[in-house]
């Protein structure tokens, strides 16, 4: 049996993408996983594939901006189950137009209020909780640009993907006494919507040789069961075919 039947997850950005595989893999491993994210027809969609294939989901919609609907939402499952075992930080965006010519206050206001304090804000909803418990997983997902910053992914995007980076491990050096753990993933590109913001989305061929959101999924839940005296601080991950490395297209998962 693995190490999450009967457990409660918790992912934000659990419509799409990486945070919709997250949540696939988790309800795999016997997960009761929350999908939050701020689009209702996307929650449901995910919500229903995995009853179907046998799991267990919910949903909850949440804008991460919003600090006080985080708390709310992290209460409400509470509430429901008694414990939150496993947070999934998916939620992220980036901008068609994201250079320091394009990028005006209010959309780099934007980037860091979804990227980095909206994860924060989750963070510290469910940390109560955890420590009460003592014991806690935090996933953050980051970028490839976490650790190597790339022009196209733009300067807000950079910047607080790297800061998540920095977030997660701070939050291992603080609450390794209380029994949690967190790692920060730093995919390269991934064959999600995202890409479709970019101002040269990748044409369809080359979208099949990036990661793909399943492999992501298998990433997350592999950090999940561990046993709850490992820590995997980071995993950086990146296709073998891997566009950053091309100096006539450098390229990012954002």
């Amino acid at each position: 049996m693995s190490v999450l039947a009967d457990s409660v997850a918790w992912i934000t950005g659990g419509g799409s993408g990486i945070g919709e595989a997250g949540a696939r893999a988790l309800a795999q491993g016997g997960a009761t996983v929350v999908l939050s994210g701020r689009r209702e027809d996307a929650l449901d969609r995910v919500a229903d594939a995995i009853r179907e294939d046998g799991g267990r989901a919910e949903t909850a919609v949440l804008d991460v901006a919003d600090e006080t609907a985080v708390r709310r939402v992290a209460a409400a499952i509470l509430d429901r189950h008694g414990r939150i075992d496993t947070l999934v930080a998916s939620a992220g965006m980036n901008l068609p137009n994201r250079s320091f010519r394009d990028l005006g206050a209010e959309d780099w206001r934007r980037l860091v209020d979804v990227n980095l304090n909206g994860t924060m804000h989750a963070i510290q909803a469910v940390l109560p909780t955890m420590r009460e418990r003592r014991s806690g997983t935090v996933i953050i997902v980051s970028s490839w640009v976490g650790r190597h910053a790339l022009v196209l992914g733009g300067p807000g995007y950079n910047a607080t993907k790297q800061a998540l980076v920095t977030l997660s491990h701070s939050l291992n050096m603080e609450e390794w006494r209380n029994g949690l753990r967190s790692c920060v993933v730093m995919p390269g590109e991934v064959a999600t919507d995202l890409l479709g913001q970019r101002p040269s989305p990748p044409p369809a061929e080359e979208m099949a040789r990036l990661l793909q959101p399943e492999d992501l999924g298998r990433t997350i839940r592999f950090v999940a069961e561990m046993p709850p005296h490992v820590c995997v601080n980071e995993i950086l991950i990146s296709p073998v075919w891997n566009r950053a490395f091309f100096t006539e297209a450098p390229s990012t998962n954002g």
